[in-house]
This record gives C-alpha cells, structure tokens and sequence, in this order.
C-alpha cells in the first residue's frame, strides 16, 4: 500500500465523519450533493481521489464551510512527491497521524527501530503530546497538538488485536533523551516495561555499550517486510524495491542480535527510569 493510498483512505475518513456528524445516512446526503451514491461511498472508502470542487461541495452539504482549508490541506499533503513534512503538515499533525492510524491498521507486521526517541506505537499521551508540540513549533505548522495526540492513541489500538506483531528495537540513548519533564519520562519508560511480554510486541534495547559490527544507523520500519518507512527532518521516504527492502532488514537483524530483550531489556528500562525519577 503506497502513502498517497493511505493518505487518501485517512482523507475518506475525515469525510465520512463529516457526513455522519450531520445525522444524513450516505444516500440523502448524496441526494443533498446531486450525486450518485456510489461516488459519496467511493470518496468515502479512499477509493477515488477527490477533487477541491468535490471538498467545497462537501463541506458545505454538510454544513461545515470551515473546515474546507482543512481538507484542502489534506488534499495537497495527498499529491505531493516526494512527501515533504512541509506538505504533509500544511493541515496540521492530525492529518498525518490519521494516515498512520491507517497504515497500522493494514499491515499486521512491523519491524521498526528508533535511535532518538521512543515509537509512537509506544508512546503515553503525555509524551506525544510534548513532542508534537515541538515538532510544531520546528516546522510551523498548525497547532492542533489534541488532535493528533488523540489519533496518535488511536494507533495503539492495533497492539491489542490478535495476529498482529510489531518487533521493535529501541536504541538506548532513546530512553535518555527528554521530552517533557522527568514526570513525563518516568511514565513513558513505565509504559515500555509493560508492553514486554505482550503477544503482539517483541521489544528489543540496544545498549550504549553493546560492541556492534556497525554504527547505529538512522530510525525506520519495515512493513509486512516489502516496504521501508524512513523519516528525515523534512521529508518521508519509501522504499518498496527488493534490494532496499533486503538491506535493512539486514540492518535491523543485525541490530537485533545485539539487543536485550524480556527480564534484561525491563531491567535495562527500570535503570534509566530510576535515574530520571527515582521512586
């Protein structure tokens, strides 16, 4: 599935909330437009790509004019190539995490590994919350900081589902790096110790001082093993070829076999968490 797909889906989504916020099923509000239903279900769905006459026609059938430069936004974040955090975020974080929201949904594997800050599959509300706020004052975009930290929670939905997985590998100055107050950290790092032993989440640390055949690397993910997910300060990159999809794997199963994991990583994350509020 490629990120304008899922873009689009996140998009469908927005606008079927907006028709069911007016208590229309999809056949009067398609009556409302002068449209046939099947294109209100296929805007709906993500399967056809609207247009901005489409998104004015919407908004003000459901009688909501002030969110069309919101959908707008969404709609640009959706065309841009390659996709540029500028682009993606002209509507706001909300935008991205509910494309997220999607893709997790989707794919039923992941591997991931993060160098600088803890997963947003993994994260408390609270430590989403700084970091949003700092992502938007980065790039100055629109604060819609409860938003997205709403949908971001909405992720994590998929960890509780059975015959998912998500193996994920935590570099251990991660855990060092502060986002929000030492309140907020201790939560985080108690919220890690509790997803070790869940069915859906093999939670690996690489230590500081584990001796590696190869520098940390940059974070990414893989998904259902046939595409890779890397972001920069400024841009979002895929990878679907074979090759790209074979090398980092080789990364992250490199990684891997220096990493603890189960009693050693929550004795790992108990010491860093002691350190930044001790009990």
């Amino acid at each position: 599935m490629t990120e304008p797909d899922s873009s689009r889906i996140a998009l469908g989504a927005r606008l079927a909330e907006l028709r069911t916020d007016t208590g229309m099923d999809g056949k009067t509000f398609a009556a409302r437009l002068g449209w046939q239903r099947s294109k209100v279900s296929r805007l709906q769905s993500g399967q056809q790509k609207p247009s901005p006459a489409d998104l004015a026609q919407w908004a003000a059938a459901a009688g909501r004019e002030d969110v069309l430069p919101e959908l707008l936004a969404r709609l640009r974040g959706l065309e841009s190539q390659p996709q540029q955090w500028r682009r993606q975020l002209a509507a706001g974080h909300a935008p991205v995490q509910d494309r997220y929201v999607v893709e997790y949904r989707r794919a039923t594997t992941a591997r991931g590994y993060e160098t600088s800050v803890i997963p947003g599959l993994f994260q408390t509300a609270d430590y989403a919350r700084h970091l949003l706020a700092q992502n938007a004052q980065l790039m100055r975009s629109p604060r819609d900081t409860e938003a997205a930290v709403q949908s971001r929670m909405r992720r994590q939905e998929v960890l509780y589902e059975a015959g998912r997985l998500y193996r994920v590998l935590i570099w251990e100055a991660a855990l060092y790096a502060h986002v929000g107050p030492a309140e907020t950290m201790a939560g985080q790092l108690d919220r890690l110790i509790g997803l070790i032993g869940m069915s859906t989440v093999e939670l690996g640390v690489v230590p500081l001082r584990a001796p590696m055949p190869l520098t940390p690397k940059h974070a990414f993910w893989i998904f259902e093993e046939q595409r890779v997910v890397v972001e920069t300060i400024n841009t979002e990159l895929q990878y679907d070829g074979a090759e790209d999809v074979e090398l980092y794997t080789r990364v992250w199963d490199t990684l891997a076999e220096h990493a603890v994991t189960g009693l050693q990583a929550q004795r790992l994350i108990g010491r860093v968490r002691a350190s930044i509020a001790p009990s």
